[in-house]
């Protein structure tokens, strides 16, 4: 047990992806604590240091998928494409570190295996890969929505003689040109792969358990005098974002599908389409295709309709048409279903036809059939939101495991902190807004600024939520997406994709502007819910 009360640095910060970098910030520079980050990755960016496939992009366009808090900053990074490359996104925070001289805080390679709570000296002990330890006050999670990788143990996996690789973990010697690559996974970034990989693989095998719903991106150049018209009105483009839904930067739809007659649903639907973009598709053509089970059914019928017209085979797009709800993350991409009427692209429906083991040479398939492969590419997604805190030893008070607490499914109280664990913070955790990422990142980053401010200036020893406040936010956020019909469709978002992982919700599905307005609330009446011990003076409302 610690008997010292003085702390190495004041707060220790996981992570160095988007929320990482600007928590180290936020911290250091606003608030003048002494902060130490960690990144097990060997440079920064998180997601977008590590996805590194070819295909990988933000499927945000790239005007909102970038920081708003800094001004100058906003107005003097341009941007050539409406959607950005993984290497454009990963130039972009290099930039925004460098500007805010925030490497020498931040500890490359080094990754965090375990931080328990002291509750003597109400100290965090961090320790990493290194052996080495250190202790602080406040340690904030930025460990990433999207970054622990699922790899589903398929028989005779080791016995594969090729590449075999998850897009998660892409390595920087592999270049596919002219080979055979074979594909298992279709969600949002193997159909991102895919499209890429066709181009230049000598043949492609696409391994397709669940075909998904995919509208076109709509990507493209965008010309300088755009960038200049988008930068001078940023200021009500932002104030736009905030206060919408999904924070994808368009106006979403307040038009109920079943109030417009049939032909104009089509009309409203082919816009959006040629526009491009999934969340525009799903939220800003009508106002309740994620409520209504006709109009979901509307949009759906839609969607199968256009791969119906694009796909020349009648098998493949027999294959590729989904028959259940349109409810799961919804996925854009430039020419997916084309891709598909290659001479090189193959495509195996393996619920129907199941992989039954990896060989030495490449996928065994039910019907007997072994595809012959030089590279084998995992896009099976991530055990999200919850998987990287479990695989960390992670223990708060009276050393109890996160993994007690979160038995029956990860929970917190505003996505950001948990009962059990003062001090301690995330951002993007269990149960934070659906949406577009960097603004809600922005919108957690700064509120759990002030409260740490609160915190210092109260003198308080640890603040913490109470059990009653979480366990009030996981029943609203579960009466929130039981209004949806995302719970009707087997989704990451639920935890579905991890064998043996217990359904449950994972965000506040009310948006983001409602998300803003609860955190606003909740500082506004003394930070309710929350419990600062060993104050010396009274948090003030």
């Amino acid at each position: 047990m610690s008997t010292t009360t003085t702390p190495d640095v004041d707060a220790v910060v996981i992570g160095a992806g988007f929320g990482g970098i600007y928590m180290l910030h936020t911290l250091r520079d606003r608030l003048g604590l002494s902060v130490q980050a960690f990144e097990k990755g060997g440079g920064i960016g998180g997601t977008w240091y590590f996805n590194r496939y070819p295909g990988a992009k933000s499927d945000t366009e790239g005007f909102v998928y970038r920081y708003s808090f800094d001004e100058d900053l906003l107005n003097e990074w341009d941007w050539s494409t409406r959607y950005l490359d993984q290497p454009d996104v990963l130039a972009y925070l290099e930039h925004v570190v460098d500007r805010f001289d925030l490497r020498r805080s931040i500890r490359l390679d080094t990754e965090v295996t375990a931080a328990h709570f002291d509750d003597d000296t109400g100290l965090w002990t961090v320790r990493t890969s290194d052996g080495s330890a250190t202790t602080c006050r406040y340690l904030v999670n930025a460990l990433g929505l999207l970054a622990r990788s699922n790899m589903p143990d398929l028989p005779g996996r080791d016995r594969f003689a090729g590449r075999l690789v998850h897009t998660n973990a892409w390595p920087a010697d592999l270049d596919i040109t002219g080979r055979r690559v074979g594909v298992i996974g279709t969600g949002s970034t193997g159909t991102q792969f895919i499209v890429a990989a066709a181009r230049s693989a000598e043949h492609l095998t696409v391994f397709q358990r669940t075909p998904q719903y995919v509208v076109p991106s709509g990507n493209g150049p965008v010309d300088q005098a755009e960038v200049d018209r988008t930068k001078e009105d940023f200021g009500s483009i932002w104030e736009q974002v905030r206060g919408s839904k999904v924070a994808f930067g368009f106006e979403e739809s307040d038009v109920e599908a079943m109030s417009v007659s049939e032909e104009e649903r089509r009309r409203v639907f082919q816009e959006n389409w040629d526009k491009g973009n999934g969340f525009r598709f799903m939220f800003g053509t009508f106002s309740d295709i994620a409520t209504d089970p006709d109009a979901n059914a509307a949009a759906a019928a839609f969607i199968r309709s256009k791969i119906a017209e694009i796909v020349d085979d009648p098998e493949t797009a027999r294959k590729l048409t989904p028959t259940d709800l349109y409810a799961k993350r919804p996925l854009c991409n430039e020419g997916y279903y084309e891709t598909y009427n290659r001479d090189d692209v193959e495509l195996v429906d393996i619920a129907e036809n199941p992989i039954e083991e990896i060989t030495e040479r490449g996928v065994r398939t039910a019907d007997g059939v072994e595809h012959e492969l030089d590279v084998l590419v995992f896009a099976t997604g991530f055990d999200a939101v919850d998987g990287n805190y479990r695989a960390m030893d992670l223990r708060g008070r009276g050393g109890r495991h996160i993994d007690e607490h979160w038995a029956d499914g990860p929970t917190s109280y505003l996505g950001v902190s948990k009962a059990g664990f003062p001090n301690m913070f995330m951002i993007l955790g269990p149960n934070g807004p659906f949406t577009n990422l960097p603004p809600s990142i922005e919108s957690q980053v700064e509120w759990i600024g002030e409260l740490v401010r609160t915190a210092e200036e109260s003198g308080a020893r640890t603040v913490e939520p109470t059990a009653a406040a979480e366990e009030s936010w996981t029943a609203t956020c579960r009466e929130i997406a039981d209004m949806t019909l995302f719970p009707q469709a087997d989704s990451w978002i639920f935890g579905a994709n991890i064998p043996g992982k217990k359904n449950a919700v994972m965000f506040y599905m009310a948006g983001i502007g409602a998300y803003r307005q609860q955190l606003a609330d909740v500082a506004a009446k003394g930070y309710e819910g929350f419990t600062l011990e060993g104050t010396d003076t009274p948090v003030s409302a």
